[in-house]
């Protein structure tokens, strides 16, 4: 059910010189980028060696990345999971007794779709769940 890491996300307070650093100083590649209205942020994703980190700055004050950085500062914002069904991962998350975020995927960056598991059931950490290319499957 669930494939991997997809990717690590950091939230920031300037994308510009998040990506500076992760392209100047580790070498990585911009691989996308995206403002998503509706959460009211822009979102780089980077890849070093493989690995994706996804950098996130709040655009508005009302964005909950902006909250988040406003109130622990800069840093990793959550751990997003690769799924191929994001709605049986869900049920089975539920049945399980993970309490859910988002009880119905939403849309996420490129196309995929996204839901957050609530960290009151993991130990504090919060995940996301991420189905690529929903139309494929």
């Amino acid at each position: 059910m669930f494939k991997g890491i997809d990717h690590v996300s950091i939230a920031v307070e300037n994308l510009e010189e998040a990506v500076a650093l992760y392209v100047e100083r580790f070498g990585a590649c911009i691989k996308h980028r995206e403002f998503i209205e509706k959460d009211g942020v822009e979102v780089a994703t980077v890849d070093i060696g493989g690995m994706c980190i996804e950098l996130v700055e709040g655009k508005r004050s009302d964005s909950p990345i902006r909250k988040f950085v406003e109130k622990r500062g800069p840093g990793i914002h959550h751990i997003a999971f690769e799924v191929d069904d994001i709605e049986a991962a869900l049920a089975s998350l539920e049945a399980a007794s993970i309490q859910l975020i988002d009880k119905k995927p939403r849309a996420g960056k490129e196309g995929s779709l996204v839901a957050f598991v609530h960290p009151a059931s993991t130990q504090k950490i919060l995940y996301e769940i991420v189905q690529k290319n929903p139309t494929a499957r």
